[in-house]
Protein backbone atom coordinates (compact mmCIF):
# COMPACT_ATOMS: atom_id res chain seq x y z
CA UNK A 1 0.00 0.00 0.00
CA UNK A 2 1.18 3.41 -0.38
CA UNK A 3 -0.01 5.95 1.64
CA UNK A 4 0.71 9.71 1.21
CA UNK A 5 0.30 12.44 4.20
CA UNK A 6 -0.17 15.95 4.49
CA UNK A 7 2.32 16.02 1.54
CA UNK A 8 3.65 20.05 0.78
CA UNK A 9 5.33 20.68 -2.50
CA UNK A 10 6.45 24.23 -3.93
CA UNK A 11 8.10 24.88 -7.23
CA UNK A 12 10.19 28.80 -6.95
CA UNK A 13 7.19 30.40 -4.43
CA UNK A 14 4.36 28.59 -6.17
CA UNK A 15 2.83 25.99 -3.72
CA UNK A 16 1.89 22.73 -6.62
CA UNK A 17 0.13 20.48 -3.69
CA UNK A 18 -1.02 22.13 -0.39
CA UNK A 19 -1.02 19.08 2.39
CA UNK A 20 -2.40 16.28 0.11
CA UNK A 21 -3.41 12.99 2.25
CA UNK A 22 -4.06 9.57 -0.12
CA UNK A 23 -4.37 6.00 0.16
CA UNK A 24 -3.29 3.37 -2.61
CA UNK A 25 -3.80 0.22 -1.89
CA UNK A 26 -2.75 -2.77 -3.05
CA UNK A 27 -4.17 -4.58 -6.06
CA UNK A 28 -6.70 -1.39 -7.10
CA UNK A 29 -6.86 1.21 -9.72
CA UNK A 30 -6.61 4.67 -8.04
CA UNK A 31 -7.49 7.51 -9.78
CA UNK A 32 -6.04 11.44 -9.73
CA UNK A 33 -8.57 14.04 -11.59
CA UNK A 34 -8.59 17.75 -11.89
CA UNK A 35 -7.88 20.06 -14.08
CA UNK A 36 -4.31 21.50 -15.52
CA UNK A 37 -2.27 22.58 -13.06
CA UNK A 38 -4.22 21.13 -10.58
CA UNK A 39 -0.78 19.43 -9.06
CA UNK A 40 -1.55 15.87 -10.44
CA UNK A 41 1.99 14.91 -12.19
CA UNK A 42 4.03 16.84 -9.01
CA UNK A 43 2.42 14.16 -6.78
CA UNK A 44 3.49 11.00 -9.18
CA UNK A 45 6.69 13.22 -10.23
CA UNK A 46 7.26 13.18 -5.97
CA UNK A 47 6.40 9.79 -5.36
CA UNK A 48 8.93 9.09 -7.62
CA UNK A 49 11.63 11.17 -6.37
CA UNK A 50 11.57 13.51 -9.48
CA UNK A 51 10.63 16.19 -7.06
CA UNK A 52 11.19 17.03 -3.61
CA UNK A 53 8.76 17.73 -0.92
CA UNK A 54 8.69 20.20 1.08
CA UNK A 55 7.38 17.92 4.01
CA UNK A 56 4.69 15.17 4.79
CA UNK A 57 5.42 11.86 4.06
CA UNK A 58 5.22 9.23 1.50
CA UNK A 59 5.33 5.62 2.76
CA UNK A 60 5.10 2.21 0.30
CA UNK A 61 4.25 -0.52 2.41
CA UNK A 62 5.36 0.96 5.75
CA UNK A 63 8.51 2.38 4.75
CA UNK A 64 9.67 6.00 4.00
CA UNK A 65 10.11 6.99 0.06
CA UNK A 66 10.92 10.64 1.05
CA UNK A 67 14.87 10.93 0.53
CA UNK A 68 15.19 8.10 -1.31
CA UNK A 69 17.01 8.05 -4.56
CA UNK A 70 15.10 7.20 -7.47
CA UNK A 71 17.08 3.80 -8.53
CA UNK A 72 16.42 2.66 -4.62
CA UNK A 73 12.08 3.91 -5.30
CA UNK A 74 12.31 1.70 -8.17
CA UNK A 75 13.72 -1.27 -7.09
CA UNK A 76 11.51 -1.50 -4.30
CA UNK A 77 8.60 -1.95 -6.71
CA UNK A 78 7.61 1.62 -8.33
CA UNK A 79 7.71 2.49 -11.91
CA UNK A 80 5.92 5.69 -14.16
CA UNK A 81 5.14 5.98 -17.44
CA UNK A 82 5.37 10.03 -18.01
CA UNK A 83 3.79 12.10 -19.56
CA UNK A 84 4.18 12.76 -23.08
CA UNK A 85 5.65 9.14 -23.23
CA UNK A 86 8.81 10.12 -23.70
CA UNK A 87 10.65 7.01 -25.26
CA UNK A 88 13.85 7.09 -26.71
CA UNK A 89 13.40 8.24 -30.74
CA UNK A 90 16.73 6.88 -32.23
CA UNK A 91 16.26 3.40 -30.54
CA UNK A 92 14.72 0.54 -31.51
CA UNK A 93 11.24 -0.71 -29.55
CA UNK A 94 13.33 -3.98 -28.02
CA UNK A 95 16.24 -1.26 -26.91
CA UNK A 96 13.77 1.17 -24.82
CA UNK A 97 12.21 -1.98 -23.34
CA UNK A 98 15.30 -3.28 -21.97
CA UNK A 99 16.14 0.20 -20.47
CA UNK A 100 12.82 -0.68 -18.33
CA UNK A 101 15.09 -3.03 -16.95
CA UNK A 102 18.70 -1.56 -16.15
CA UNK A 103 18.28 -2.25 -12.69
CA UNK A 104 17.53 -6.06 -12.87
CA UNK A 105 20.45 -8.63 -13.35
CA UNK A 106 18.30 -11.42 -13.60
CA UNK A 107 18.38 -12.51 -17.58
CA UNK A 108 15.89 -15.28 -17.44
CA UNK A 109 13.29 -12.99 -15.36
CA UNK A 110 13.81 -10.12 -18.12
CA UNK A 111 13.18 -12.46 -21.02
CA UNK A 112 10.26 -13.88 -19.32
CA UNK A 113 8.54 -10.15 -18.58
CA UNK A 114 9.86 -9.31 -22.22
CA UNK A 115 7.40 -11.97 -23.10
CA UNK A 116 5.03 -10.73 -20.60
CA UNK A 117 5.09 -7.23 -22.46
CA UNK A 118 4.61 -8.68 -25.50
CA UNK A 119 1.58 -10.64 -24.69
CA UNK A 120 0.03 -7.67 -23.35
CA UNK A 121 0.78 -5.46 -26.32
CA UNK A 122 1.35 -7.39 -29.56
CA UNK A 123 1.93 -4.52 -31.80
CA UNK A 124 5.31 -4.04 -30.17
CA UNK A 125 6.34 -7.77 -30.84
CA UNK A 126 5.81 -7.15 -34.76
CA UNK A 127 7.97 -3.75 -34.36
CA UNK A 128 10.65 -5.37 -32.35
CA UNK A 129 13.54 -3.77 -34.83
CA UNK A 130 11.71 -0.70 -35.22
CA UNK A 131 12.96 2.79 -34.55
CA UNK A 132 10.60 3.94 -31.69
CA UNK A 133 10.56 7.50 -33.01
CA UNK A 134 8.51 6.35 -36.21
CA UNK A 135 6.08 4.58 -34.01
CA UNK A 136 2.42 6.47 -34.24
CA UNK A 137 0.84 8.09 -31.08
CA UNK A 138 -0.87 5.22 -29.58
CA UNK A 139 2.31 2.60 -30.55
CA UNK A 140 4.50 5.00 -28.70
CA UNK A 141 2.27 5.00 -25.45
CA UNK A 142 1.84 1.20 -25.63
CA UNK A 143 5.63 1.10 -25.27
CA UNK A 144 6.30 3.73 -22.56
CA UNK A 145 4.04 1.36 -20.34
CA UNK A 146 5.69 -1.65 -21.43
CA UNK A 147 8.93 0.10 -20.41
CA UNK A 148 7.69 0.70 -16.92
CA UNK A 149 6.72 -2.66 -16.90
CA UNK A 150 9.91 -4.21 -17.40
CA UNK A 151 11.25 -3.52 -13.84
CA UNK A 152 8.37 -5.44 -12.88
CA UNK A 153 6.50 -3.37 -10.79
CA UNK A 154 4.33 -3.92 -8.16
CA UNK A 155 2.96 -0.40 -8.72
CA UNK A 156 2.45 1.36 -11.62
CA UNK A 157 2.01 5.12 -11.72
CA UNK A 158 0.64 6.03 -14.95
CA UNK A 159 0.49 10.55 -15.91
CA UNK A 160 -2.15 11.02 -18.72
CA UNK A 161 -1.75 7.43 -20.82
CA UNK A 162 -4.32 8.79 -23.56
CA UNK A 163 -2.96 12.43 -24.08
CA UNK A 164 -3.47 13.39 -27.64
CA UNK A 165 -4.56 9.76 -28.62
CA UNK A 166 -7.84 8.69 -31.10
CA UNK A 167 -10.54 7.18 -29.22
CA UNK A 168 -10.24 3.86 -30.80
CA UNK A 169 -6.37 3.88 -29.23
CA UNK A 170 -8.10 5.16 -26.03
CA UNK A 171 -10.02 2.13 -25.15
CA UNK A 172 -7.24 -0.09 -26.45
CA UNK A 173 -4.88 1.31 -23.60
CA UNK A 174 -7.38 1.79 -20.88
CA UNK A 175 -8.63 -2.18 -21.60
CA UNK A 176 -4.83 -2.67 -21.47
CA UNK A 177 -5.04 -0.86 -18.15
CA UNK A 178 -7.63 -3.22 -16.62
CA UNK A 179 -5.24 -6.23 -17.80
CA UNK A 180 -2.10 -5.31 -16.21
CA UNK A 181 -4.38 -4.84 -13.46
CA UNK A 182 -6.07 -8.19 -13.24
CA UNK A 183 -2.14 -9.64 -12.95
CA UNK A 184 -1.54 -8.33 -9.77
CA UNK A 185 -0.10 -4.86 -11.05
CA UNK A 186 -1.52 -1.71 -8.70
CA UNK A 187 -2.48 1.11 -11.00
CA UNK A 188 -2.20 5.08 -9.37
CA UNK A 189 -3.47 6.17 -12.47
CA UNK A 190 -3.89 10.54 -13.92
CA UNK A 191 -6.38 11.35 -16.35
CA UNK A 192 -7.98 14.55 -18.34
CA UNK A 193 -10.47 12.12 -19.62
CA UNK A 194 -11.84 11.75 -15.93
CA UNK A 195 -14.76 9.86 -17.47
CA UNK A 196 -12.72 6.64 -18.70
CA UNK A 197 -10.34 7.14 -15.93
CA UNK A 198 -13.38 6.62 -13.23
CA UNK A 199 -15.31 3.64 -15.62
CA UNK A 200 -12.02 1.47 -14.28
CA UNK A 201 -11.25 3.18 -10.89
CA UNK A 202 -11.87 1.29 -7.53
CA UNK A 203 -11.44 4.72 -5.93
CA UNK A 204 -10.69 8.12 -7.35
CA UNK A 205 -9.81 11.49 -5.60
CA UNK A 206 -10.53 15.05 -7.10
CA UNK A 207 -7.55 17.15 -6.64
CA UNK A 208 -7.90 21.52 -7.32
CA UNK A 209 -4.86 23.77 -6.88
CA UNK A 210 -2.53 21.12 -4.69
CA UNK A 211 -5.91 20.23 -2.31
CA UNK A 212 -7.85 17.51 -2.54
CA UNK A 213 -11.67 18.17 -2.40
CA UNK A 214 -13.02 14.75 -3.22
CA UNK A 215 -12.55 11.22 -2.83
CA UNK A 216 -14.38 7.76 -2.87
CA UNK A 217 -15.16 5.20 -5.32
CA UNK A 218 -14.87 5.53 -9.04
CA UNK A 219 -18.60 4.90 -9.42
CA UNK A 220 -19.74 7.35 -6.57
CA UNK A 221 -17.65 10.25 -8.46
CA UNK A 222 -18.88 9.76 -12.04
CA UNK A 223 -22.48 9.86 -9.98
CA UNK A 224 -21.49 12.98 -8.28
CA UNK A 225 -23.67 15.80 -10.19
CA UNK A 226 -20.02 18.32 -9.12
CA UNK A 227 -17.99 15.80 -10.79
CA UNK A 228 -20.47 15.85 -13.68
CA UNK A 229 -20.37 19.48 -13.97
CA UNK A 230 -16.66 20.32 -13.43
CA UNK A 231 -15.11 17.45 -15.19
CA UNK A 232 -17.46 15.37 -17.12
CA UNK A 233 -19.58 17.94 -19.05
CA UNK A 234 -23.37 17.89 -18.25
CA UNK A 235 -25.15 16.01 -20.93
CA UNK A 236 -21.76 13.05 -21.06
CA UNK A 237 -24.12 9.63 -19.30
Amino acid sequence: MLKIENLHVSYGGIQALRGISLEVPDGKIVTLIGANGAGKSTTLRTITGLVKAASGSIQWNGEELLGRSIDKIVTSGIAMSPEGRRVFPDMTVLENLKIGAYLRRDKEGIAKDLQWVYDLFPRLKEREWQLAGTLSGGEQQMLAVGRALMSRPKLLLLDEPSLGLAPLVVQDIFSIIREINRQGVTVLLIEQNANMALKIADLAYVLETGRITMSGTGAELLANEKVKEAYLGKHKK
